[in-house]
């Protein structure tokens, strides 16, 4: 079970009617969620958080921001994120082929440079010690322009939390995103981890 327990849907109204904004993202209100509130000025400043950071006011797709998410939590090694960036790629309308080849988004001919610009940003950054270098500022400034960046640094960082409280609590993960994880995911190794209910 996890470090904490989630506490129901219904533990805190507000939270509740603000936590909406998942089941359009994931099908479901996230057990992180449910634990956050425990402190629930936590959940509610969490779920806003996520909301302005998700919002796309330039270039940089919804599809493309889950997918920079993947990828930091791919780098952090959290599973749990891991799935629930690429089950809410899926359902932003990431293309099939970057789904099933977002580990090849280096070389695959279904990212494009831009595309790679963004990844690699969120790998190094997302990195510690961190990685950002003048080589990605360079990249990044060929194709995305200084509020794009703020968009694409905004995810990372906030998946930087998530990868923390996730992996500390081992968050029991929902089987929606256990779904969309072994199907892109698990031919390439993923698994539950310290997400399948029994860590602690």
């Amino acid at each position: 079970m996890a470090l904490v327990t989630p506490l129901d849907p219904n533990h805190d109204a507000e939270t509740k009617k603000l936590a909406e904004f998942f089941n359009e993202t994931l099908g479901f209100c996230p057990n992180s969620v449910l634990t956050m509130q425990h402190r629930p000025a936590i959940s509610k400043a969490f779920i806003n958080l996520n909301k302005a950071v998700m919002a796309n006011e330039g270039r940089v797709t919804s599809a493309l921001k889950r997918m920079i998410a993947w990828v930091s939590s791919n780098a952090t090694g959290c599973r749990y994120c891991q799935a629930h960036a690429i089950r809410a790629a899926e359902r932003y309308g990431a293309e099939q082929e970057q789904l099933d080849n977002i580990w090849e988004y280096r070389t695959h001919p279904a990212f494009s440079e831009a595309e790679r610009a963004a990844l690699d940003f969120s790998l190094a950054a997302s990195q510690v010690p961190n990685t950002v270098n003048g080589d990605i500022k360079a990249r990044l400034y060929e194709h995305w322009n200084e509020g794009e960046i703020v968009e694409m640094l905004g995810v990372i960082s906030l998946f930087g939390y998530l990868n923390r409280w996730n992996d500390s609590m081992g968050t029991s993960i929902e089987d929606g995103a256990v779904e969309s994880a072994e199907q892109y995911l698990g031919g390439i190794g993923w698994e539950k981890g310290k997400h399948d209910g029994s860590r602690y």
